[in-house]
């Protein structure tokens, strides 16, 4: 067992020092092992008993029609009574069997040599199987009154029964190992899909973490360099920051969030940018009202409206424009924020983390995306002039569009 870093100094411990916790494992005696192979819950008592009850009636009546074919009278009693004690013997032998199979698998490289264990098995299952059916019958005969059971000679009788025995032990330990096998496959596969789910959302945290210092760092910057020629403007901004941090904590824990939330976010952000600007800074927000109750992650028109701020007309020539707009379009929600910047040179990949630049917001924001839609979302960003519009660059989002108290799928 690997050592543990202990959570109090023992006697004579130094700290920093670790400590062993070793648990003692009971150990897995052949009556332990048995007690596991027995059903632990009522369920599993009822389809355990469902299943000899089916198999017995299915065996009587195979063996009564065979009787009536054949012209005989039959004695539906007897015969039922041969049956159903028969396969509550077998029923009771599962339990051993399942257990053998568990603990001495026959299965992998070494399975072969486990084999005279195995035909030891099959021939004391037979012989209890065979003498049960005798205590049963005998039993169960003189409880309903038809005397006592005739079993015939016993050496031939455990002769007879033992083909028999042999493909119902078969049967049996194949039963087992295919469901233990089914049941290995499903825990894997749920195993992964919980691995996955922690992965992308550790992923997801990382982006996010990411994105917050990365715009904190920025808007520090920008009420230092206001706060000796403004004072009352880097106070003023001081409150917006403040404000649009206190709302990225509140869904600091969701995945996604009403389109409604992240624009109030979004105009924390522009408050603070108007204190710095002024009417020097235009910002138009055009949102359709059947949109704004669609998911989108949070956080994710701040940082592509900062980047419009840092590449476009008001960070370089102190006057600029930039268009938010949020409409849906059938099953789609459609995002896009452009500005009047003059875009990004020739040959140069809007997306390449940058980080000295303020390149990381979009790159982050796209693998954001890519995790939590996958192939069901669009982002695309480049310079607006190349679609036929004015100059300036334009990012564009498409997202799958699920009002709020949907299931993210």
């Amino acid at each position: 067992m690997a050592p543990s870093r202990s959570s109090r100094a023992g006697a004579g411990a130094t700290p920093g020092s670790y400590t062993a916790q070793v648990t003692a494992r009971p150990r897995d005696t052949a009556a332990t092992g048995l007690r596991r192979a027995l059903p632990r819950s009522g369920r599993g008592w009822l389809l355990w008993a469902a299943i000899v009850v089916g198999l017995g009636l299915l065996s009587f009546s195979r063996y009564h029609l065979s009787d009536l074919a054949e012209g005989g009278k039959g004695a539906p009693l007897s015969t039922f009574l041969d049956e159903m004690t028969a396969a509550l013997g077998a029923g009771l032998l599962f339990f051993p069997v399942r257990w053998l199979v568990r603990t001495w698998p026959i299965t992998g490289a070494r399975g072969w040599r486990r084999m005279p264990l195995y035909l030891c098995a099959i021939l004391a299952f037979s012989a209890l199987h065979t003498t049960s059916n005798w205590g049963l019958r005998e039993v169960s005969y003189r409880l309903v009154g038809l005397g006592g059971y005739d079993y015939g000679r016993m050496p031939v009788r455990y002769a007879m029964e033992l083909p028999y025995d042999v493909l119902v032990f078969v049967i049996m330990a194949g039963v087992v190992l295919a469901s233990d096998r089914l049941r290995a496959s499903r825990e894997r596969e749920l195993h992964a899909a919980r691995l996955e789910s922690s992965l992308v959302r550790s992923e997801l945290r990382s982006l996010r973490l990411q994105l917050q210092p990365h715009f904190l760092f920025n808007a520090l910057n920008t009420i230092s360099a206001t706060m000796y020629d403004d004072p009352a403007a880097a106070d003023e901004m001081i409150d917006r920051l403040a404000e649009l941090l206190r709302a990225s904590l509140r869904t600091a824990q969701s995945e996604e969030v009403p389109l409604d939330v992240e624009l109030d976010a979004l105009g924390a952000y522009l408050a603070l940018m108007e204190a710095r600007f002024g009417d020097r800074l235009d910002v138009t927000l055009d949102v359709d009202p059947d949109a704004r109750d669609a998911l989108v992650p949070p956080m994710l028109l701040q940082p592509l409206v900062e980047n419009a701020v840092r590449h476009g007309g008001a960070e370089r020539t102190g006057r600029g424009r930039i268009a938010v707009t949020a409409q849906r379009r059938g099953p789609d929600l459609v995002l896009a924020v452009e500005d009047d910047g003059p875009g990004v040179p020739a040959g140069r990949d809007p997306l390449a983390r940058r980080p000295s630049e303020g390149g990381l917001g979009l790159s982050a924001t796209a693998e954001r995306l890519q995790i939590l839609y996958g192939p069901d979302h669009a982002f695309e960003a480049g310079n607006a002039a190349a679609a036929g519009q004015a100059p300036g660059f334009r990012v564009a989002i498409r997202l799958p569009y699920r009002p709020a108290g949907a299931t993210a799928a």
